[in-house]
């Protein structure tokens, strides 16, 4: 599998904040996040390591296209075994509150998000909450047949499985604490370029601040993360449900889970 060279963004996570632990004032347990001047933003950070996750390993051969009882069959079992073992799918958010909107700009603790489309579903919203969610680094430390292509895509088939566990118990933990109803979630890079730039994504890392370590997720220079089955975003309540596919003009998206909506798109883009 051809390598992209990349390294890790050196940001300044966290350092923007005064950072206390604890549950004071009767909140819920987690990170109380301060905000530069002291004042109580009432930010509460969790992270979900204990994450069940069991690979649905009929679903697993008809993706891979691997035919029941050949040799492939074996490997493939045999891979699906091994992360069954090792792997820990993580998650992890914060709640965070609206500060301002201006336009095309959206200021959410203290970070500056441009993006129109961002900024105007965000135009009722006062709460949201910034997510990550990854199939864990302990499954890229064990796998073993680097350079073998065909076992590559196979295990990056099982780390979406873990990564879709990941996302599955964060929305339904969210959707459970906070009494929510339809969420929404929005991701930096997903979508048309134009609708949320993913180099946004250090402003939304620097948003989580001690969010993310315990993930053990990386964000590197070319602002994509390590592991590679990781996705980040801001989730919110909404009354209607929307999807960024409905947003992308990329017809070919294996993962494109609503197809495009040219009217609502052109109502994102322009006044």
């Amino acid at each position: 599998m051809h390598q992209i060279a990349d390294a890790p963004l050196q940001t300044s996570v966290g350092a923007r904040w005064r950072i206390s632990q604890g549950c004071g004032s009767g909140r819920p347990e987690g990170y109380l996040i301060l905000s530069s001047d002291g004042s109580d933003r009432g930010v509460i950070m969790e992270t979900l390591t204990k994450i069940p996750f069991s690979a649905d390993t009929d679903a697993l051969m008809k993706q891979a296209h691997v035919e029941a009882g050949s040799d492939d069959a074996a490997d493939l079992a045999g891979l699906i075994k091994l992360a069954m073992s090792c792997s820990r799918p993580k998650a992890a958010y914060t709640v965070a509150f609206i500060d301002a909107r201006d336009g095309d700009t959206v200021q959410i603790g203290g970070c500056l998000f441009t993006s129109r489309a961002l900024s105007r579903k965000l135009e009722s919203v006062e709460r949201v909450f910034p997510v990550i969610a990854t199939c864990g680094r302990e499954m890229d430390e064990v796998f073993d047949a680097k350079g073998d292509m065909v076992k590559e895509y196979w295990w990056d088939l099982i780390k979406t499985h873990a990564l879709s566990a990941a996302q599955q118990e964060l929305g339904d933990h969210l959707r459970r604490k906070f009494r929510l109803g339809t969420t929404v979630i929005m991701r930096p890079g997903s979508g048309d370029a134009a609708m949320w730039p993913i180099e946004q994504q250090k402003e939304l890392f620097a948003l989580m601040g001690d969010a993310v370590p315990g993930t053990g997720v990386i964000l590197m220079e070319s602002f994509l993360m390590m592991p590679n089955k990781t996705t980040s975003g801001i989730l919110f309540q909404a009354e209607k449900d929307f999807r960024t596919c409905e947003v992308c003009h990329r017809d070919t998206c294996q993962s494109r889970q609503a197809p495009f909506n040219k009217e609502l798109w052109g109502t994102l883009q322009h006044e």
